[in-house]
């Protein structure tokens, strides 16, 4: 069985007490300490004070076999993706259906979603730079387009 921090602690404490008695010397319960304190599990710590008194560190429990658990248990959750990132996304796509009406939300959203998602560390940036870029290529478009059509119908 795995030694906790508590069967350390246990371990030390007994070992101090044989120091205290004169049953160790200052070396000998340097060396001793030190074991305990990388022992990984309890019957090396039973190996410590063995020898002594107090006798070996009493198991707290029985022995349980525990079932394994799915491996994605001890994996941290990814970060969530930052909602104004889909936002922007979705405003971009929708730029061609909506004849360009959704393209300067695309950018303000996409600009507000990259500056949350550097403060929080949420997930999307690729979506509010996706959302960023088709924004853009809308708004400069119809900005050219109608330049166009404005020089077109002064000549």
């Amino acid at each position: 069985m795995l030694a906790s921090h508590a069967d350390r602690e246990r371990t030390v404490d007994v070992l101090r007490a044989g120091f205290a008695e004169g049953r160790l010397d200052q070396q000998e319960l340097e060396r001793r300490v030190a074991r305990a304190y990388q022992a990984r599990t309890v019957a090396d710590l039973a190996l410590l004070v063995s020898d002594l008194p107090q006798g070996p560190v009493p198991q707290t429990a029985p022995v349980q076999y525990v079932a394994p658990m799915a491996p994605a248990t001890f994996l941290p959750r990814p970060p969530k993706t930052n909602e104004k990132a889909v936002g922007a996304m979705v405003c971009g796509v929708l730029c061609l259906a909506t004849g360009g009406l959704t393209g300067i939300p695309a950018v303000i959203l996409g600009h507000t979603a990259r500056a949350e998602i550097r403060r929080t560390g949420d997930a999307g940036d690729t979506y509010a730079l996706t959302g960023l870029v088709l924004g853009w290529l809308s708004t400069v478009g119809w900005a050219l387009l109608i330049m166009l059509m404005i020089l077109a119908a002064g000549v």
